[in-house]
């Protein structure tokens, strides 16, 4: 439809109105400047102005409109246009791309006051805190934070070389492509640096004053913003990241003393990172870094420390594993690690030698171990477990951004993924030939499940719907809409008639396959709902969420029959047992509990891995447990005794989501890349 922007307009949003050039019901035009047709109001609560999709031709747009009420307030006005002034100088693939004449005004039919609007690129994919609310508010891991600390300091790098600074960094201004490339957005805020307003901030003159609550530097809520501001504000929007927490948070901010406690909640990351963030955020501009080229070194350098210390660990297990044969050595497979570091030649061909040495000895050394390893001198697998590495047998590269579901049918003959480019691709397992790309989604495809009987697929989104497929042919068959935010989570009934939606919007929804009909809707949860799974007897309904706790349903009723606690961060994955006594939760507090389901209480804590456990899955012929983590392994548990029977090591990426194929021998990974991996599980 067109969309009327003239704020009396009776019926802005009329259907009617598709193919008008004029809105039929206060006659103002519908193509704005002679190409522009707005389609929908996207939100009225964005700063000073409305955001509206827009299209010209076939290209989607974004449209700011400023509110009609400021135009009496030149300020305002003068922030509005710089934003277009500002865009215009900046061209890079981190910044908005601003449309020629971006700035412009509208005059609505019988109006003597014009419409202040502003024309862009519309930049596909969501904004940090919207990402992060997706992922379950789960702290990124320090080569991603590295990695995105690089991209927006280069944006920065280009922003400061052209004399403005943004003044309003914080996660909701930063977005992330579908290609993983970040995007600073929201430049109505940027100030110039000139003589001028130095002046005016030295001599206290009137400057605006821009202030976002809990990223704002000391300086800046004093009105006297500069460019080290944004290093500041950079600092806590990755304290947030690193943290899964807001900034805000007592548990990371104390009111009282103005003490800032963030490290003991990223555990994952080096000291030196760690203190790296700290310097971004010190109290004054002056003790921060004063250029974005001082921090890009600094990046660098963090890049090397990384590289080194992974050596220097390296070397340390393999002399311990020679000078003590009950400590075992990882046999690497033949993978290639993409790493990105930034260096000078000569050190990188100095370290890419190291790593090719240590790498070759690693492996010889820990397969001649494992050679010579005899079996008495072996300890119980209930005290050392054994360690087993992969071997990486295909590898599907066809999505153009990362994979953030595998699902593996029930045959083993299909592999489907579906990814952050919005598409779902089914492929032949055994051949590695993709069969259909399905397409329909407007946003990240989040979890893919199969009907029991292997006809349907369901499919997930950020795009807040499901969508049900023919398995077979790649045709939609049904699109299901009603939940509020990303959905998360989906569980089919063992008779494949009831389909189970669990949101970031903190509900579940029940589905009626065949008609598309909501069912009904169970409410609860404090935070997004991250996983569901379904009793075999189909009585009971379990759900994880990220509120830390697990919720036991009566299906049929809809009512809690009881909430389990005990896990310190947000709960990823449920499996149950064979016999349906004990259920298994993976949480981001590193361990798996098992739990009593007629009693609910804990009876067990396995705490083996060393990072997040991202996912549980269960072998459907070896009747073993999976735990893949983000410490790079996949763990196999003995269901009767909850003891670790052996570690897959060897992947080259955490393991956010994996597949297992029915036989057990073989995985499916992604890692959060855009390539799919199958590796061989040794028998």
């Amino acid at each position: 439809m067109s969309y009327c922007i003239n704020p009396l307009c009776p019926q802005p949003d009329d259907p009617g109105n598709m193919t008008n050039l004029v809105c039929r019901h206060c006659g103002s035009d519908l193509l704005l400047q002679g190409r522009y047709r707005v389609m929908r109001l996207l939100s009225d609560q964005s700063g000073f102005g409305k955001v509206y999709e827009a299209y010209n031709g076939a290209v989607p747009k974004i449209l700011k409109v400023l509110k009609p009420e400021h135009n009496s307030k030149s300020r305002i006005i003068e922030l509005f246009r710089q934003e277009a002034a500002v865009l215009s100088k900046l061209i890079h693939p981190g910044i908005p791309q601003i449309e020629p004449e971006g700035h412009f005004q509208f005059f609505p039919r019988h109006s003597k006051e014009p419409l202040h609007c502003i024309i862009m690129e519309k930049i596909d994919g969501l904004n940090l805190k919207q990402w992060m609310r997706q992922q379950g508010n789960h702290p990124i891991l320090e080569p991603q934070a590295l990695k995105w600390l690089k991209q927006i300091v280069e944006i920065l790098h280009l922003v400061h070389q052209e004399n403005y600074f943004h003044r309003d960094i914080k996660p909701e201004n930063i977005m992330l492509r579908a290609n993983g490339q970040l995007v600073l957005i929201d430049f109505g805020t940027a100030r110039e640096l000139t003589y001028t307003y130095l002046a005016e901030i030295g001599g206290g003159g009137s400057v605006t004053k821009i202030s976002s609550h809990g990223y704002t530097p000391p300086e800046q809520e004093k009105g006297y913003a500069v460019p080290q501001s944004d290093f500041y504000a950079l600092g806590r929007t990755f304290v947030y990241l690193l943290t899964g927490k807001s900034v805000t948070d007592q548990s990371v901010y104390d009111p009282l003393n103005d003490q800032f406690h963030w490290r003991d909640h990223a555990p994952q990351i080096s000291d030196q990172l760690a203190e790296f963030i700290d310097s971004l955020m010190a109290p004054t501009a002056a003790a921060r870094p004063q250029k974005t080229q001082q921090i890009l070194n600094n990046l660098a350098n963090l890049y090397s420390i990384s590289s080194l210390m992974s050596i220097s660990e390296a070397n340390t297990n393999l002399e311990a594993s020679t000078t003590n044969p009950s400590i075992k050595t990882k046999s690497q497979p033949n993978i290639s690690i993409e790493t990105e570091i930034i260096k000078t030649p000569k050190i990188r061909w100095w370290l890419g030698g190291i790593l090719t040495l240590v790498f070759g000895l690693f492996g010889v050394g820990g397969w001649l171990l494992y050679q010579s390893y005899s079996p008495d001198l072996r300890k119980t697998q209930e005290i050392s477990p054994e360690e087993l590495s992969v071997v990486n047998t295909k590898t599907f590269t066809a999505h153009s951004s990362w994979v953030n579901y595998l699902v593996i049918s029930q045959d083993g003959e299909l592999l489907v993924s579906g990814s952050a480019d919005k598409t779902i691709k089914i492929w032949n397992i055994n051949t590695g030939e993709e069969i259909y790309t399905l397409e329909g989604h407007k946003s990240y495809v989040n979890y893919l499940a199969i009907s029991p009987d292997g006809q349907q697929l369901f499919s997930a989104s950020a795009d807040k719907t499901i969508k049900i497929w023919d398995i077979n042919t790649g045709k939609a068959i049904r699109t299901l809409e009603g939940h509020k935010s990303f959905i998360n989570h989906l569980a089919v009934s063992p008779d494949g008639q009831r389909l189970f939606s669990a949101s970031a919007d903190k509900t579940i929804k029940i589905w009626e396959i065949n008609t598309g009909e909501k069912i009904s809707q169970l409410k609860g949860h404090e935070s997004a709902i991250n996983f569901l799974l379904i009793s075999q007897n189909e009585q009971k309904l379990f759900s994880a969420s990220a509120d830390k706790t697990i919720k036991i349903w009566d299906i049929n009723t809809g009512q809690v029959l009881r909430t389990l606690e005990g896990h310190t961060s947000f709960v990823n994955s449920l499996a149950i047992s064979p016999d349906g006594q004990r259920l298994f939760s993976a949480s981001a507090d590193k361990t798996i509990k098992v739990w009593n389901l007629d009693t609910g209480e804990e009876v067990n804590s396995l705490n083996d891995h060393t990072n997040y456990v991202e996912e549980l899955a269960i072998g459907a012929n070896c009747k073993k447990l999976f735990s893949g983590s983000a410490d790079k392994t996949i763990k196999v548990w003995n269901f009767a005794n909850q003891k670790l029977i052996y570690n897959l090591i060897g992947f080259p990426n955490p393991i956010e989501y994996f597949a297992i194929s029915p036989d057990c021998h073989t995985i499916a990974t992604s890692g959060g890349k855009k390539i799919i991996k199958l590796w061989q599980v040794p028998q």
